[in-house]
């Protein structure tokens, strides 16, 4: 398993805030629980990205979770990192709900 800070340009919030008040991600798996609490817990920088930690197990990162994402955002990147240094470089930003 590995750690991503995972930064993603985002396209339709009010939907993605729909979804995740539903917790339908959650019941998704394996991916759901993790993904639910990341995007719950996202933070937005400067430049308007959501941005989070998340753990994975997929090569490349985040090939399930791409489903999901890939319908709430655009320009997704991840920068592998070690476990919570993700969450430290972010905390101070605010956050994305």
């Amino acid at each position: 398993m590995a750690h991503y800070l995972v930064k993603a340009k985002p396209t339709r919030l009010n939907d993605l805030k729909v979804f995740l008040d539903s917790s339908d991600i959650r019941a998704m798996r394996p991916f759901g629980d993790e993904l639910q609490a990341c995007l719950q817990n996202a933070r937005i920088d400067p430049d308007g990205y959501a941005t989070w930690e998340e753990n994975c197990y997929c090569t490349p990162p985040l090939a399930q979770e791409r489903a999901v994402l890939d319908q709430y955002f655009t320009d997704l990147q991840t920068k592998t990192v070690q476990k919570s240094e993700g969450w430290k470089a972010i905390e101070t930003l605010p956050p994305l709900w």
